[in-house]
């Protein structure tokens, strides 16, 4: 059986590598379209929220330029969804750890979906899509086509081997983040202390919602290997967590399914 053909498109925004993906017969203009479109709000929301460009909203507002409700109205909006999210992870995750409004932990995620939904979705209703999706440094936010025989297989890697492979999930209509200090070292902070939160190489959700999932990807870093309290907080999530000493756990729906120990 022929496999359907994949278009691919790959930009540079938001520091990290994002490309869109569909799968099928799509019409040329219509993929153009919609990588344009994405790409363009992607760079628009870096403007807004880079916490690199001297010009972005949060800096301005950071440095007392610029207030909230002068900004544009997307900084309005991810506020009040990062506020949501501190209250709900019961503090693991909050935009406010250094005293100002620093969302960088959230809006990638936001941003991502917010585009993938607005953009990519829609073609799945076009004749010859089997399925569309995006990936942003290894986020994910994918659609398929209601009837398509296809799923995407999200291959997890093993943080100390990353040509090992040790989960494939299946996702038809979903999200997976990935965070830890695997591949960019202690880059999370832990608000709770002000201090990188260590012992959690990566942990990987999966949720409807990639920004969802990315909350509780970096809820799960900062909370550490041995606490999955808050996991029956989290929703309908499941997710793997690999600790620095080799250690897997594994939970669906906020139970967690399987405890792996390090290797000897």
């Amino acid at each position: 059986m022929t496999r359907p053909r994949r278009h691919v498109e790959v930009a540079q925004i938001m520091g990290t590598a994002i490309s869109v993906h569909v799968v099928g017969d799509v019409e040329p203009a219509a993929f153009a379209r919609a990588t344009a479109a994405c790409f363009d709000e992607l760079r628009e929301a870096d403007h807004v929220f880079s916490p690199y460009r001297d010009d972005s909203d949060i800096l301005r507002m950071a440095r007392g330029e610029l207030a909230m409700k002068d900004a544009s109205p997307w900084v309005a909006e991810v506020a009040e969804a990062c506020a949501h999210a501190s209250a709900d992870t019961g503090g693991l995750f909050t935009a406010w750890w250094s005293g100002v409004f620093d969302p960088t932990g959230y809006v990638k995620g936001w941003a991502v979906e917010r585009v993938a939904r607005r953009h990519l979705a829609p073609l799945t209703a076009e004749r010859g899509v089997v399925a569309a999706g995006i990936n942003a440094g290894g986020d994910l936010q994918l659609f398929t086509t209601p009837g398509a025989d296809w799923t995407w297989n999200v291959a997890v890697v093993d943080p100390a081997d990353r040509s090992r492979v040790i989960a494939t999930i299946p996702v038809r209509d979903g999200a997976v983040a990935t965070s830890g200090t695997a591949e960019r070292g202690a880059h999370i902070v832990d608000p709770r202390c002000g201090l990188p939160a260590t012992g959690v190489a990566s942990a990987t959700v999966t949720s409807a919602s990639l920004a969802h999932a990315d909350v509780w990807a970096t809820a799960a870093v900062v909370a550490g290997p041995d606490d999955l309290g808050w996991i029956s907080r989290a929703g309908l999530t499941a997710g793997i967590l690999v600790a620095d000493d080799g250690r897997v756990r594994r939970w669906l729906d906020g139970v967690e399914v399987e405890i792996v120990a390090a290797a000897e």
